[in-house]
């Protein structure tokens, strides 16, 4: 099928077309070029989710999913997962954590392995947002792979970025830590029904307290939820939108696409860095035996023999 071909028939909402134009994308096919052309435009709603392992993402994802859903709109879904070390591809766990979207012909979900790249995102998972945007979806949810204070990549994708906590995981104790605390637009306190929740709260709270902010400058709020139940989802939504408006009200919202347009040149050329130099094992075993050191062994990898 032609690419122009497949690019229609997934605006009309089929879903194999849909999977074969990402799948060209994230393996960087002689018809990725053309497929990026076709796809420019749309204004969906990006929104990222983050968070460490175990609070809920997925879960909350899918509440999030049929919220907006009931509202008419069409939801597309990126659940990047870590990577098989064997097989490079995903583990595909948060698609079984949303199955019950899965005959629902106005959501669209797929999972990304991360291939090696950091930051919590694959390389291609700007790409892919830019495509489901491009053929129609109104909102595109980007769920990070369980992350530390150093993996911030989201912010710089996402129009509205999603920090999720949860009581009893030692989240209170890292909010007053620098890292990706920072990156937030909205904090959600989940599975906010078990004990230490209001803990949490007061932990976020204390740390925005300490934030010195411009007239006009956006003030992250604090909702809480209980995802399995669809709890507090309402109000999520509708912050969600609130930050949605202010970005609009501005230059704010041309400003997020700039930072997301840089990153995805940002961890396309990281990627291509990876395919061009390769160590060997020769280089790293004169490494391990302390016959070269890793500084030269990187500049021999990179050509840089002085």
């Amino acid at each position: 099928m032609r690419v122009e071909d497949l690019v229609a028939a997934a605006r009309a909402g089929d879903r194999r077309a849909t999977a074969r134009l990402l799948t060209a994308l994230e393996n960087g096919t002689s018809d990725a070029p053309e497929i990026a052309r076709l796809v420019k435009g749309g204004d969906a709603t990006i929104v990222g989710v983050t968070g460490s392992p175990g609070v809920g993402k997925s879960t909350l994802v899918s509440a999030l999913i049929a919220a907006w859903r009931e509202a008419g709109l069409r939801v597309g879904v990126l659940a990047v997962d870590p990577s098989s070390p064997f097989s490079g591809g995903a583990i595909l766990g948060d698609r079984v954590r949303m199955a019950d979207h899965a005959l629902d012909p106005g959501v669209y979900i797929r999972s990304v392995a991360t291939r090696g790249h950091l930051g919590g995102l694959a390389a291609t998972t700007g790409a892919a947002v830019r495509l489901l945007e491009g053929i129609g979806f109104d909102v595109v949810i980007v769920e990070t792979v369980g992350v530390g204070q150093a993996e911030v990549e989201i912010a710089a994708l996402a129009d509205t970025t999603l920090l999720l906590l949860a009581p009893g995981m030692g989240d209170g104790i890292q909010a007053v830590k620098a890292g990706v605390v920072e990156i937030a637009d909205v904090y959600v306190v989940n599975k906010a029904d078990r004990p230490g929740a209001d803990g949490t709260v007061r932990d976020l709270r204390a740390l925005m307290s300490l934030v010195r902010r411009e007239p006009g400058e956006w003030r992250q709020p604090i909702c809480t939820t209980v995802a399995s139940e669809a709890k507090g989802i309402d109000d999520l939504v509708a912050a969600i939108g609130k930050h949605r408006d202010w970005l609009a009200g501005g230059d704010h919202l041309a400003d997020q696409r700039r930072r997301r347009a840089a990153a995805e040149i940002r961890a396309r050329v990281d990627a291509e860095l990876r395919k061009r130099f390769t160590v060997s094992e020769a280089l790293a075993e004169q490494v391990a035996n302390g016959e070269t050191d890793v500084a030269s062994a990187a500049r021999r990898v990179l050509g840089d023999t002085s």
